[in-house]
């Protein structure tokens, strides 16, 4: 029985059957040049779910409706949910 050859290998060798220039593979991205984090987000954390596209469009339309934005409707959402959970409220201002 054949093994199979390494993909990686096969194109190598392909390449080099046909004459092709080898080029080097993209350096990895500098992650210096990344945008730094914006300072309204320093000491906060990240909380994030999966939705159907429904509720995010109801939350934008929601939002622009309001004039506010979409994370300033979950803290609103948050803080109801704290209260009705027993909680105090610690996400709206």
């Amino acid at each position: 029985m054949m093994a199979k050859s390494n993909t990686l290998q096969a194109m190598l060798d392909r390449a080099k059957g046909s004459g092709e220039a080898m080029t080097a593979p993209s350096p990895k991205p500098d992650i210096s040049s990344r945008k730094p984090t914006l300072n309204g987000r320093k000491g906060t954390k990240l909380i994030g779910g999966h939705f159907s596209p429904e509720v995010s469009t109801q939350l934008r339309i929601i939002a622009a409706e309001e004039g506010t934005t979409v994370q300033s409707l979950l803290g609103e959402a948050l803080d109801d949910l704290f209260v009705k959970k027993g909680r105090s409220r610690i996400v709206s201002g």
